[in-house]
């Protein structure tokens, strides 16, 4: 992922996409944008199949906006991203740091939010010759996977919890991200851990 922002550059694209609030998403895909993921989240092979979403944490007076990408095919969360603005460079960030070749992606899968689709985004998806993959309007079951990760994380990392500032949060976004993927056993995974399941060449089906 590090020839991300290299390639940004070269097609002149910069960061102009901002969030109106906590939960709110301007959407922005095209009305024909199709659901190519059909919600066949399982069957996968490893980091082929990756999907996003959103969430939103207090940390300190003002919210903080966490991305998560998610591979299918073990629920991994392959890389995050927090920060204060809901837009396209919070998406970037957690693509910009994923540990393996972007080009064995085939399909991302987002709801139609103005931060997931816009011409930044295109730029990389087009780069590394991954398919776009969006929820119908309305239908948060499109990306449930993503959906129940960020359920697990407001559960066990935010719930009771307060945040002095973004980079307390952040800290603590990757330890918590470490533990789930290395640690945390899942009854989807057959009561392993990510990371266990991939390592032992498994599949879901």
């Amino acid at each position: 992922g590090r020839g991300i922002c290299r390639i940004l550059r070269q097609n002149g694209l910069s960061s102009a996409y901002s969030g109106r609030g906590p939960g709110a998403s301007r959407p922005a895909a095209p009305p024909d944008a199709a659901n190519v993921l059909g919600r066949g989240f399982d069957g996968h092979r490893p980091r082929t199949h990756v999907a996003a979403d959103l969430t939103y944490v207090r940390a300190g007076s003002r919210w903080c906006y966490v991305c998560l990408l998610v591979d299918l095919y073990n629920r991994e969360i392959v890389d995050c991203s927090c920060g204060r603005r809901k837009d396209a460079s919070l998406v970037k960030a957690a693509f910009s740091n994923v540990e393996f070749p972007l080009t064995g992606i085939e399909v991302f899968h987002s709801d139609r939010g103005a931060e997931f689709c816009n011409a930044e985004i295109d730029a990389i998806l087009t780069a590394f010759g991954i398919d776009r993959s969006v929820s119908r309007p309305g239908n948060p079951h499109d990306n449930a996977v993503v959906e129940s990760t960020n359920h697990i994380l407001k559960r066990e990392l935010v719930a009771g919890r307060r945040f002095a500032s973004e980079e307390e949060l952040r800290a603590a976004l990757f330890d918590w991200v470490n533990w789930y993927n290395n640690f945390r056993i899942h009854s989807t995974l057959g009561y392993m851990s990510p990371v266990e399941f991939r390592e032992a060449g498994l599949i879901l089906s």
